[in-house]
């Protein structure tokens, strides 16, 4: 498990994967997500800008992302 650290008080699902480095551009997040290969909490999420908070979990491609506060 990978854990990504924000600084803002939510981060979207395809900006997380970019930011992740797991997909190359936004439309490939887009793509990815809107074919059901993204998972929110062990769900299948079909919202690219479904708004990720500190306790989330993301699996995508077999790797596993928990969204953490930077500054906590």
């Amino acid at each position: 498990m990978e854990t990504i650290f924000i600084h803002t008080e939510h981060i979207k699902l395809q900006d997380l994967l970019k930011f992740a480095n797991a997909v190359s551009s936004g439309g490939e997040a887009k793509e990815c997500v809107q074919a059901g290969e993204a998972a929110v909490n062990g769900e299948v999420c079909l919202q690219r800008g479904r708004k990720l908070r500190p306790g989330d979990s993301v699996t995508f491609r077999g790797r596993t992302y928990a969204i953490a506060y930077a500054d906590r």
